[in-house]
């Protein structure tokens, strides 16, 4: 028998009222889903979007921990959010090797299936010293007008930067400080002897044989300068490059003479490098048997030392462990007589430089402007004297008045304006053009203390050096 056909539902009036809020309800909580899911794209997912965009940029410094860099860097990201910065405290041990290697990785463009790599190994920002411009020539990024104009990184900083930052008309690194040589005297010294610091070579000279004590047997107890070697003096070669500017040298040239009036030969490269090795074979204020120069000056056992700011560290440090207890003062090293208004100081300092195959040049260089500004320097020194006695002396010209009565740092303030650098910078650790070209002036001083000919040791030591200059097209 066939189904009957049930009649269709209806609903009555009563349940019609209970269905009609039930579904008001549902169409309201699905509006405030859309509405909160909204709100939410809107919000997260430009969070999302900004976080997949931001870039990161792989900074690779040398001296400062990662502490001091902390808040410079961490304002910035804040101004920046799309802007990551990933600073590493690099060891100065084959630093430039492994940096270069690095950028001549990222230089081959053979190697793009392993890019992703590569750029999270390769710095985009890096620290290199102010002499390695032409070992890296190729590899660095050129400073965009919108961050330094030629015109205004020449009034920004000293002339040391101007010189050896430019590379094919173009400056590529930016410094965030300046160091050199300046004079440290041992004040109880001095003042036991009645003598005033030296402001030139001559007044140099009398000071360190008066100042120079011997046992019975003459052996030197108290050395008076330590210059005219090459074993036991830190710094030695800068010493001898400043020496080669305050005569007029040209250290690529060194052996040069001219014809005097009279009919002399006149050899001012000779004649410094003598004047260098006379302290030690004819003054005898210093000599090959005495410790290192630093530990010497810091034990008390010497009057005069020449060393970069850094070296006050070193000094404290020794001084400390020995419980030596001295007072000195550092002060501009001596110029030559009756030439002080011609004043030639030596610079040797680091600077911060930006890849050419960073994916993210403008953005390091914005970086690098930002960390160069008055007020970021600033604040870089306060940190970095929270962790040590004071922080780097400042490359900027209008900040000299900040640290010029510095007791410390004021002695390199002073000599900035008119300092110079040239490759033979110590303690660089390049393994390149700074530590061979020093091998071979090296060897020209150590054939002078041993009663070569000055002038003909300088004409081999600059043949050598342009040797190595010819590799990077340095050679005239």
């Amino acid at each position: 028998m066939p189904d009957e056909i049930q009649p269709p539902m209806t609903i009555s009036p009563l349940n019609k009222e209970k269905t009609f809020p039930k579904i008001i309800l549902i169409l309201g909580i699905l509006i405030l889903v859309a509405g909160l899911g909204f709100v939410g794209w809107k919000f997260f997912g430009n969070k999302i979007g900004l976080k997949k965009n931001q870039i990161t940029l792989i900074y690779w410094g040398l001296f400062e921990p990662e502490s001091v860099m902390q808040s410079v860097i961490a304002d910035y990201e804040k101004d920046h959010p799309a802007v990551k910065i990933n600073y590493s405290q690099q060891s100065l041990t084959q630093y430039r090797e492994r940096l270069q290697e690095r950028l001549l990785s990222a230089d081959q463009q053979e190697k793009e299936k392993n890019k992703e790599v590569l750029d999270l190994e390769t710095p985009d920002i890096f620290r290199i010293h102010q002499s390695w411009v032409p070992m890296f020539s190729g590899l660095l990024s050129e400073i965009p007008v919108s961050v330094y104009d030629s015109t205004t990184f020449e009034k920004t900083f000293y002339l040391s930067a101007v010189e050896s930052l430019k590379l094919q008309g173009k400056y590529v690194g930016i410094p965030l400080m300046v160091d050199g040589l300046a004079l440290y005297c041992n004040e109880d010294l001095f003042k036991a002897k009645g003598l005033s610091f030296p402001q030139n070579w001559s007044e140099l000279k009398i000071a360190a044989q008066q100042l120079t004590a011997r046992d019975s047997e003459g052996k030197i107890t108290t050395a008076g300068a330590a210059l005219g070697t090459t074993v036991n003096i830190d710094h030695w070669s800068d010493i001898l490059g400043l020496m080669f500017f305050q005569a007029g040298v040209d250290p690529a040239n060194p052996g040069a003479c001219s014809q005097a009036s009279d009919g002399r030969s006149v050899c001012p490269g000779a004649d410094a490098l003598q004047f260098f090795a006379n302290f030690t074979t004819v003054d005898r204020v210093w000599d090959s048997t005495l410790p290192t120069s630093t530990f010497a000056f810091a034990k008390g056992n010497l009057a005069m030392y020449f060393g970069p700011s850094w070296r006050v560290f070193d000094i404290e440090g020794i001084k400390n462990r020995l419980q030596s207890d001295f007072k000195y003062k550092i002060i501009p090293v001596p110029q030559l007589p009756m030439e002080e208004e011609k004043q030639i100081g030596w610079s040797s300092y680091w600077v911060e430089s930006v890849s050419k195959k960073s994916s993210y040049q403008a953005e390091a260089w914005e970086f690098l402007k930002y960390l160069s500004s008055k007020e970021v320097m600033q604040k870089i020194f306060q940190a970095q004297s929270a962790v040590r006695s004071f922080g780097e002396p400042y490359p900027r010209i209008d900040m000299a008045d900040l640290v010029k009565d510095h007791p410390l740092v004021g002695g390199y303030i002073s000599q900035a304006p008119y300092s110079r650098n040239w490759y033979l910078s110590s303690f660089t650790s390049d393994n390149g053009i700074n530590d061979k070209i020093i091998e071979y002036f090296k060897n020209a001083v150590n054939e002078v203390n041993q009663g070569g000919d000055s002038a003909s040791s300088l004409q081999t030591a600059g043949q050598g050096a342009n040797q190595i200059l010819s590799q990077y097209g340095l050679k005239k």
